[in-house]
């Protein structure tokens, strides 16, 4: 049927300039309980994620590759969530339930850069925590300041590389109505489904960069885990293994619930899954997993509980 409309008379079609997003349907008080939980969500997201820099910075203990990696991560996600959460917000209020088609590719291109960013830090969280146990010895010789900063400004740069080439193809798509986007945000699946012209194009680099980036990023953390796990079976006392793993216990937690959506949402060759499931899927990696992460952190990792402990006693 696509494929039909692109070949329709170019004089017929529209440029459409502005999308209606149709956020969440409900009642008025369904309305209102899904903005307090998001606005109290958005709070949280940002303390916690603020806390974790601020911990960071502020003990000289946490001054260590994890943590810097740990750090790129709680910023990222800062603006991760904000580039979605008080838009959602004011469509649930209705308030700015229109978006230009330039602000719609914009947060386009921000959230799936972010996202591919995500998935790369990720990545060299593993291969860091990867040589923090199976090489202990030449740990600090290998994975010195100057190259966890330059794995994290690789790891930004080619998030935002990856997703220029995609937000390029998608820029050209044309679309004659109707413009009610069902969703919370501008999202690669709405355009697809709303586009008048060919997307074959659009949706086979879709599918190319993200097995380039959710494929590849995941394949670097799970052969890691596999070392790590080995080599932690390997210790011949329990308090070892238990020291060993409990280091990379918080990042294998937030690993699986980060790759577990986001495989589901991009890794398909074409946009045919349900657009309804596709936003509740969207709510938990755009809102839920940036909440989360801070406190999985937090509560797992015995460095940052010591360090939080002795900022509340000082304060």
């Amino acid at each position: 049927q696509r494929d039909d409309m692109a070949g329709t008379d170019e004089r017929n079609q529209t440029n459409v300039q502005e999308f209606i997003l149709k956020g969440f349907p409900g009642t008025w008080s369904f309305q209102m309980f899904l903005i307090v939980v998001f606005a109290v969500m958005y709070i949280l997201t940002i303390v916690g994620n603020v806390s974790i820099i601020a911990l960071v910075w502020t003990h000289q203990r946490l001054h260590t590759p994890m943590y810097f990696f740990l750090c790129n991560l709680s910023f990222l996600e800062i603006w991760y969530t904000t580039a979605c959460v008080p838009k959602a917000i004011g469509i649930m209020l209705g308030t700015s339930q229109t978006v230009s088609f330039t602000a719609c590719l914009l947060q386009l291109f921000f959230l799936l850069s972010m996202g591919s960013t995500e998935c790369f830090l990720l990545a060299t969280m593993a291969y860091d925590r990867y040589l923090a146990i199976c090489h202990p010895l030449r740990y600090s010789t290998l994975m010195n300041s100057t190259f966890s900063a330059q794995l994290a400004f690789l790891s930004w740069l080619c998030g935002f590389v990856a997703i220029s080439v995609l937000a390029a193809l998608i820029s050209t798509l044309s679309f004659c109505g109707p413009t009610v986007i069902n969703h919370f945000l501008c999202d690669i699946d709405s355009w697809i489904v709303l586009s008048c012209t060919n997307t074959r194009l659009v949706e086979v680099a879709t599918f190319i960069v993200s097995i380039i980036v959710v494929v590849v990023s995941c394949a670097i953390t799970v052969v890691s885990y596999i070392y790590i796990i080995s080599t932690i079976l390997r210790i011949p006392s329990a308090q070892g293994r238990k020291k060993a793993f409990s280091t990379c216990s918080a990042h294998l937690t937030v690993v699986s619930i980060w790759y577990g959506s986001t495989i589901f949402l991009y890794v398909k060759p074409t946009a045919q899954n349900s657009l309804d499931l596709n936003k509740t899927i969207n709510v938990f990696n755009t809102i839920v997993t940036p909440l989360l992460n801070p406190f999985i952190y937090t509560l797992r990792n015995k460095e940052v509980k010591e360090a939080l402990g002795k900022t509340v006693r000082r304060m």
